[in-house]
């Protein structure tokens, strides 16, 4: 933040305006340039050496690292608390670039079952390849965690706020787990957004994002972010894949050369070097301008969302509503404690008559869209069961608190009078189908 005292400790909401932001030496241009090159010259034979061999920290090419999205990652990593970032072309590539650095083949992953159906795809198949196994545990009980733990266990995986039914994550309960094991705690905090949880205050020692989601906030890019606490032991024995010698850089060891930031170094010249999903120069910039207001759209985001909840919590024709904030949802307690500003804006519901009901309700809305995306400034909907976690059996989506008849809802910034009417359509459109 040039020409401001660095000494001061200063606010989300002037990091999420200023982190990583300089006025360009050059133009003097006050936005982020938009840096869209390949590659960039370098000053000497000496400095371009140095840069490959990591001796020198600087820009070679736009697929390890981009100026833009240089800005973007110093932000983020700024407003979730960590040490450093590393963007990537999506979310899920943003995960699996995150465990494909920390694992080798014949580890050991416990993760939460009320996660997005992705993500279970991404565990249960393409690391399934790479000879990974996956325990998969019920979130809220932590003795579960415990008696999944085996000697190969490298990590615990688990969102702040399930998807798509809204259960809220011990964090903290589970991170001293962890840590007694020499594990580390992996997040995903796309619905919470670090203005609603940090999870690294809570413990956390890495955290993914769908920046997709809340951080652009408009439904215009994809991309996705890993943020390392930098607190996190990696030479503790259980991950000689960055604490030994690397043969992809002449025996250099990572953890013990770059110290708190060796796993996001090996993060950045190896995995995304070597599986190339880098993010592209304008996604960072819209992500830049997204998060300018993301306390902003958080704010109205959460205060539509409850209202909805609460709308829904009231009608005949639901017959439950996951959302935190609600008094009497099992997870209140948690939300307070985590999310205090709200318990996010995206929640399901269940209307009863099963995935017909779903697919009629939908089908009698107009103003909100229905889609398969989250945390956009438009309020969405979709039916999980026949879209998101299709690929998943009856007995996962069981697993995952997914009914036939659950609809999930990403509440926007709209009027929220014009919100609850367009949800009254559908519900009319409903009852009309059940009268014929």
């Amino acid at each position: 933040m040039s020409k401001l005292d660095k000494s001061r400790d200063f606010g989300f909401d002037t990091r999420q305006v200023h982190a990583g932001a300089r006025p360009d030496p050059n133009t003097g241009a006050r936005a982020v340039p938009i840096f869209q090159t390949t590659s960039f010259v370098f000053e000497d034979s000496e400095s371009a050496a140095s840069y490959f061999d990591l001796k020198e920290y600087g820009n070679t090419y736009s697929r390890i690292m981009n100026p833009t999205v240089a800005a973007f990652e110093e932000r983020i990593a700024s407003l979730e608390g960590g040490c450093g970032a590393v963007g990537f072309a999506s979310g899920i590539a943003a995960q699996a670039a995150a465990l494909f650095t920390m694992l080798d083949p014949g580890d050991h992953v416990v993760s939460s079952t009320a996660i997005y159906g992705g993500t279970i795809n991404q565990f249960k198949h393409q690391f399934h390849k790479m000879s990974v196994e996956v325990s998969w545990v019920d979130p809220d009980n932590l003795d579960a965690w415990r008696q999944a733990i085996q000697d190969n266990t490298k990590l615990f995986y688990g969102e702040t706020i399930g998807n798509p039914t809204s259960n809220v994550l011990d964090i903290e309960a589970i991170a001293v787990l962890a840590h007694e094991h020499d594990i580390p705690l992996m997040i995903d905090n796309t619905f919470a957004s670090p203005y609603l949880c940090r999870p690294i205050e809570w413990g956390a020692d890495i955290v993914v994002h769908s920046a997709t989601k809340f951080i652009g906030g408009h439904g215009t890019s994809i991309g996705g972010v890993v943020v390392d606490s930098g607190e996190f032991n990696w030479s503790n024995g259980k991950f000689p894949v960055i604490a030994e010698p690397s043969p992809a850089y002449h025996g250099l060891a990572f953890h013990d050369t770059f110290g708190m930031y060796g796993y996001l170094m090996k993060l950045r010249s190896e995995t995304l070097r070597d599986l190339g999903a880098a993010m592209s120069p304008l996604n960072a910039f819209l992500f830049l301008q997204g998060m300018e207001t993301l306390s902003i759209r958080m704010d109205r985001h959460v205060a539509n969302a409850k209202a909805v909840a609460e709308y829904l919590d009231q009608h005949d024709l639901v017959s439950k509503v996951m959302y935190p904030s609600l008094e009497g949802s099992k997870y209140n307690v948690l939300a307070n404690k985590y999310l205090p500003k709200g318990a996010g804006a995206v929640f399901t519901f269940d209307l009863e008559g099963g995935r017909q009901a779903g697919q009629d309700f939908i089908s009698g809305l107009t103003l909100w869209s229905h889609l398969a995306n989250v945390g956009d400034t438009k309020s969405l909907v979709i039916h999980p069961a026949s879209t998101t976690h299709r690929q998943l059996s009856d007995e996962e989506l069981v697993a995952a608190g997914i009914g036939q008849g659950t609809i999930r809802l990403s509440v926007g910034i709209e009027q929220i009078d014009d919100l609850i009417w367009d949800l009254d359509q559908g519900f009319l459109e409903l009852q009309s189908k059940d009268n014929k």
